[in-house]
């Protein structure tokens, strides 16, 4: 793949109401498998709250794209590793909007890192601080107002199954992630809230290009057997499956949309 190539953010068919009149919030929904998963929640009839940290104006432009979908959006800044901003953003979701039904922790960094001896403490307290302290506590801020029948959906990764040479950290993350995805289910589980992840594997996002050595992009998601990364647009159904009543009889489980690698758990 080439750095410019674009990613395809588009839901591929027809909506069909599955998230009529609910309210859903998504961290990094600006962006890569956010964007796409927030863009797939408006055409199924959601409200959608999007988060940014880095790019405004990559945040109204997928902003722009929920409402061509029809949809309602608002577009929140938000630093995931800040706990207090993260219930500043749910509470600022819950006072637009009313309601909350729908939170997608999807908000996270990386970068890679081929020896281990150089991943130095600022980062791994800024990288664990993103991607695992920034989900517990956007669950925490959203427990107060989700309800029974409510779902909670992470994106971990294939790396918190197959760990990543040149993502040892960001691997470590994600398999945190994964669980507090688990333990999460169980203790939800008699206040009728779901839990529930999606692991990608190899997904072409603007984070690639952004974050890997140019010899890497140009070679991403060639080792998988289906021989190509996925695209964000393939990835956001998991997501849909798991906020809608189709999955009424799913929690603590992960989706594997990683074209082709095998996975226990």
């Amino acid at each position: 793949m080439d750095r410019d190539t674009p990613a395809d953010f588009t839901p591929r068919f027809a909506g069909s109401d599955r998230l009529k009149g609910r309210i859903c919030f998504v961290s990094g929904g600006s962006s890569g498998i956010g964007r796409a998963v927030a863009r797939l929640y408006a055409r199924e009839g959601a409200k959608v709250a999007i988060t940014w940290h880095s790019d405004e104006d990559e945040a109204d432009e997928a902003a722009a794209e929920i409402r061509d979908e029809g949809g309602e959006v608002l577009v929140l800044k938000l630093d995931a590793s800040d706990r207090a901003d993260c219930f500043r953003a749910i509470r600022d979701t819950v006072q637009h909007f009313g309601a909350l039904d729908v939170l997608v922790c999807n908000a996270g960094i990386q970068r890679s890192e081929t020896d281990v001896t150089k991943i130095d403490e600022a980062w791994v307290r800024q990288i664990f601080a993103t991607n695992v302290h920034g989900y517990l506590w956007l669950v925490q801020a959203a427990l107060e107002h989700m309800r029974r029948g409510s779902a909670i959906v992470f994106t971990t990764s294939v790396n918190a199954y197959r760990g990543h040479r040149m993502l040892v950290d960001y691997s470590a993350t994600k398999g945190a992630e994964l669980a507090l995805l688990r333990s999460l289910a169980a203790n939800l589980t008699d206040r009728g809230i779901r839990v529930n992840g999606v692991a990608p594997g190899p997904i072409w996002t603007p984070l690639i290009g952004e974050t890997m050595p140019a010899d890497d992009v140009a070679q991403f998601g060639q080792d998988v057997p289906m021989g190509r990364p996925g695209q964000p647009n393939e990835v956001a159904p998991a997501f849909l499956f798991l906020a809608c009543e189709d999955s009424s009889y799913v929690t603590g489980q992960v989706i594997h949309p990683n074209g082709g690698i095998p996975v226990n758990g």
